[in-house]
């Protein structure tokens, strides 16, 4: 086949148009086995920024409120008094059976984390380390909020590719920089709920 100039323009005028194309919802009956299954693999990677009000999750906001939502993995957090709303992406954990929701609370913030693994993380990954210092290579990140559920926490990570999916062992990571702000808004007695 030779390539024309009018068949190379008509080429790069497809090729430009298809992003346009790309996002629309995609009709399963009508695309191919492989593109339906990479629309659907998009689609549980992303975050869902989507506003919401405090009032339908919490009685009050007294100290603060944290609403992480796992099917969206997204975190919201509101001031006590109103003044601050922020919504950020967040990594949620791996599969249901490391997933824990309901009511817990913040007990005890720490910048620069050390970190152990669970006895039940050690169990399925016995070449794991026993301990980590806060660093680098510290799977908790910058900054850390401890709830009153042992072993569960908010906290940051170094690996920001885990973030927008399931990819935690029980935990809620955020960008180090998300984590930093929401360290400084947060105190000892804010009130989380993970649904």
């Amino acid at each position: 086949m030779r390539l024309t100039r009018r068949s190379f323009l008509a080429t790069t005028a497809a090729v430009i148009s298809s992003p346009l194309h790309a996002q629309e919802d995609v009709n399963e009956a009508s695309t191919t086995e492989i593109e339906s299954e990479v629309s659907r693999t998009v689609r549980h990677n992303i975050s869902s920024f989507r506003a919401l009000d405090w009032r339908p999750y919490f009685d009050n906001l007294k100290n603060g409120a944290i609403l992480v939502d796992i099917s969206s993995r997204a975190l919201h957090f509101w001031s006590s008094d109103e003044s601050i709303y922020k919504l950020y992406p967040s990594s949620v954990p791996l599969s249901e059976d490391l997933t824990r929701r309901g009511r817990t609370r913040v007990t005890r913030l720490v910048e620069g984390p050390s970190w152990r693994p669970t006895p039940a993380m050690l169990e399925r990954n016995p070449e794991w380390p026993d301990y980590i210092e806060p660093g680098p290579d510290n799977p908790l990140g910058s900054h850390a909020l401890y709830l009153s559920w042992q072993y569960f926490r908010i906290h940051g990570t170094h690996d920001t590719r885990k973030i927008g999916r399931r990819s935690s062992n029980g935990c809620i990571g955020l960008y180090n920089e998300h984590i930093a702000e929401l360290f400084g808004m947060t105190k000892v007695g804010t009130q989380v709920l993970l649904i």
